[in-house]
């Protein structure tokens, strides 16, 4: 025990846990902007570079995370529940990037309900994601606890909600949508959107697990 105590330990994983967070969640926010503003060219360029700023600056904390996981002892948590925790907070970003990306690649000519319905799910669910790795730290009490499970659960019921509104977009676009070209891009861009929320879910998850484990 006292062996143990002398070991370095490194608590800051915490703290870049957040930071990550934060900026997957202007990403985000910066996607909302994109397709708010999508038939002015000037402004969709400005808030897809705001989604890949906030992009990059996820993969700096990932890249800082991983140079932690090998010098470090001792951790807060499992190695191995923060070597999948920062990736799949990491893949969130990604698929926000993504999408942003695709529909530039694709030249996806208009915004339609349902693509504004996923990106406000996503803000939702990667807002939760930050409310509740910011639990993380304090999951030893047991406000804190029940706090992240509960936002765990909004998580998962905002997953659900994507769920419906990709399975209804598709089964709309194959029933009314006459281009082929304009299917097969939106059909593309329902399914990464709806992605974005089911990586959400599998964070939730193992964050459910965290706590489980050390609450």
């Amino acid at each position: 025990m006292l062996f143990s105590k002398l070991l370095p330990r490194e608590d800051n994983f915490f703290e870049l846990f957040n930071q990550h967070a934060r900026h997957t969640v202007e990403a985000a926010e910066a996607f909302v902007r994109l397709i708010r503003h999508y038939d002015d060219a000037a402004l969709r360029e400005k808030h897809s570079k705001e989604v890949d700023d906030a992009e990059h600056a996820a993969d700096r904390i990932t890249r800082e995370v991983s140079r932690l996981l090998h010098k470090t002892f001792i951790t807060p948590i499992d190695r191995e529940q923060i070597h999948v925790l920062i990736n799949t907070m990491d893949d969130v970003a990604d698929l926000v990037q993504d999408t942003a990306q695709t529909m530039t690649l694709y030249d996806v000519r208009a915004i339609t309900p349902e693509i504004e319905r996923l990106a406000d799910l996503n803000l939702k669910c990667c807002n939760c994601v930050r409310d509740a790795i910011a639990l993380l730290a304090h999951v030893s009490q047991p406000d804190s606890a029940q706090a992240a499970i509960k936002t765990c659960e909004a998580i998962d019921q905002f997953e659900s909600d994507a769920d419906r509104v990709m399975r209804s977009a598709i089964s709309k676009l194959f029933r009314e949508q006459p281009d082929v070209r304009e299917l097969i891009k939106l059909k593309a861009i329902y399914e990464l959107l709806e992605t974005i929320t089911d990586r959400c879910e599998d964070i939730a998850n193992q964050i459910e697990g965290v706590v489980l484990e050390n609450s």
